[in-house]
Order: structure tokens, then sequence, then C-alpha cells
């Protein structure tokens, strides 16, 4: 084993645990499990606001999603969940980490609005803190929202992940020397270290090059997608995050990797300081979602960039009537150096496909 990195961190006592239940190594996405989930230590076990506040509010928060950015991310995608529940004929959505709950209460505002009534509106969220947030803004829906720990051996429905697979715990490799290692956790004398192995384990796509390379692969998200498919009997799959298809995801240059911590609307890479603190998030490779969700039975509908779907949904219609500050937000939801191409939406079906209006036009498929 190489150590490749020290870092002064008090060791929490659940990572000392599993460094030692593993004879001094912890692999990274199991320490990234813990760091994010773990009773008493996980950043979303934890009571902090998280997400939801701008840095200007007070009490804050560490980052913010496009549902609190503003209503209009709800409200517009609304038109692809009233099209796809109509075309699965299915009354049911699925909400993955729903967070502050916003999302859902735009979505429900705007469904009933349209006479599309759902019969109920499942939220799955593993966080007890948020899950209290989320009942605090729902109360009113009474039963027609309810929460879950984990799925049913059957769903049907319209299911929704909104930066989900992002905070999925990733495996992280290194290629050092021109051999390839799997990057872990150790427990130095000051603190936390990093510290690699050699492995079978590569990347999905050759990196060209002998130089020093350190990337991601995602074998939680995958297996996410892959069980999804095994219980979602009818409907539609729709998840936005930020990534990339894999020629870009593994490109040459990319050598540092995605992982990145946020806290206080600030960005850094120290993760193995601070640790549940923080939140700790990579990028996602879409093309792995995909050959995963095809592997298992499911379709692909379409792959854009969120702009260009929520342009497709009607967002550009909503804006018309939409206040100067409403407008100004929306365009972080749309600009290219915001989240308009950095994020994108993925939309999976079950049984034969179908034209969803988000990919209506501008569908970057053929790129995964």
């Amino acid at each position: 084993m190489t150590t490749v990195q020290s870092l002064t961190s008090a060791v929490p006592e659940p990572i000392a645990r599993a460094i030692e239940a593993g004879a001094g190594w912890l692999a990274f996405d199991d320490f990234m499990a813990l760091a994010l989930y773990a009773p008493g230590l996980g950043y979303y076990a934890g009571a902090s606001a998280k997400f939801g506040r701008m840095p200007q509010t007070a009490g804050g928060s560490d980052f913010v999603t496009a549902p609190e950015l503003t209503t209009l991310f709800g409200q517009t995608l609304a038109a692809q969940v009233q099209q796809a529940l109509q075309v699965t004929q299915t009354r049911e959505v699925w909400e993955f980490g729903a967070g502050t709950g916003a999302l859902a209460q735009q979505l429900l505002q705007t469904l009933d609005a349209s006479g599309q009534s759902l019969w109920r509106y499942h939220i799955v969220e593993l966080s007890g803190s948020l899950q209290a947030r989320q009942r605090a803004v729902l109360g009113d829906y009474g039963e027609r929202v309810c929460w879950h720990t984990e799925l049913p051996a059957q769903m049907n429905g319209v299911v929704l992940g909104n930066e989900l697979l992002d905070a999925m715990p990733v495996k992280l490799l290194a290629r050092l020397d021109g051999q390839w290692h799997e990057r872990g956790v150790a427990q130095g004398p000051a603190g936390l270290v990093w510290r690699d192995r050699p492995t079978a384990l590569r990347p999905p796509l050759a990196i060209e090059g002998d130089h020093d390379y350190l990337t991601e692969i995602h074998p939680q998200a995958e297996a996410f997608v892959r069980t999804l498919a095994q219980r979602l009997v009818r409907g539609a799959v729709f998840l936005i995050d930020y990534g990339f298809p894999e020629h870009e995801y593994y490109h040459v240059q990319r050598h540092m990797g995605t992982l990145m911590c946020h806290r206080g609307h600030r960005a850094d890479a120290d993760v193995l300081t601070d640790v549940g603190g923080k939140d700790i998030t990579a990028h996602v490779n879409f093309t792995g979602i995909a050959l995963a969700a095809q592997e298992a039975g499911l379709g692909v509908l379409g792959y854009s960039t969120q702009g260009r779907f929520l342009i497709n949904c009607g967002l550009g219609a909503r804006l018309h009537s939409a206040s100067v500050p409403e407008r100004i937000m929306a365009q972080r939801l749309l600009t290219e150096h915001e989240m308009g191409e950095l994020f994108k939406v993925i939309g999976l079906h079950v049984g034969e496909p179908w034209d969803a209006i988000g990919f209506s036009q501008g569908d970057r498929t053929h790129t995964l």
C-alpha cells in the first residue's frame, strides 16, 4: 500500500472502527457512505440546514438546488410528469431524496391545478431531519404524501431524482506511475490519510497516456438504477444531476477527478477534514447510468441538458408572465455557465418507448 496524502483531522469513531475492521484500510465508497449517512456522524443524518437557503438568507445553508431557486422549476417539470402519468396510465410519483420538500410541493400544486390529480406522492428519504422538514412543508396534503426508507417490492408511477445520484458513494481509482490502484482511507499519526492499493478495477474507458490520473467509478448509482428496473412495473424515470457522458467524464485531461465537498455555499476538495460536517459529491457518468438501465430492462427516453429539457417543457412561456426576480433566478437554470449545461436529464421507461416532451429538441442520447 502507498500513502499519498496526510491531513490533520480527528478520526470519528465510526470511521476508526471501520478502518480497524478492514485491517487498516477502508475503501472510499464505504468511507463516503459513513461520512454522509452514518447515524450520529453522517452529514445527512444531522440537523443542519444543509440546503434550501441562499447565502444572504438568515441562518444560511450549505447549498441550494433548483426547486429552492425558483418555483418555476417544479412547475415546468410538472409538464413532463403529467405527460408521463398519462402515457403510462399511472397516478403515483416516487421522489428519491426530496430535500426540503419544495419540488414535491411545486409538483402537487401544479398537477392539482391542471386537473391531473395524483393518488399518492411517495418520498423515499433516509434522513430523519430532512423527512421532518418535508412533513412540515407538505402537511396539508395529508395521506396523499407518504414516506419510505426503502423501496417496495413493486412500484408503479413516475420516479424522480433531482441531485440524487451525485450523493451516492463512489469508488476512487488512481493511476500512479502507470499502475492502477484503488484509493481508500487509513488512520495515520495525525489523523486520516489517503492510502492506495493495487487493484484489478479499471475505468470503463482506457485513459490515454501514462500520466497520474484520479477518477471515480459508480457501482452504487448503477446498482440503484438496476434495482429500479427490477421493481418498476409500469412507469417512467427522470433523473436530473450534474455530470457527463462517458467520453467526457474520462477525458485524458480530467486527471483530478470530480470529487467535491460543499459547505456554506463554498466548495472544497478536502474530503478527509470535518468528516460529517459537509456534503461530499461526485459528478455522474450518464453513460454508465444508461447502460445499467438498459441491461436491467429499461429503455432510454432521452438525454439532454437541463436547460434544453426545461425549455422543451415550456419554461420559456412561463417566463413571459413571471416577475423580474423570478426571471433572474430562472436564468440560472438555463444558462451555460450556471446549471443549464452542466446539469443533465436522463429519462428511462418501462415497455414500449414514447416521445417525451422534455427531449423533443436537443436530445443527446447519441452522445452516451
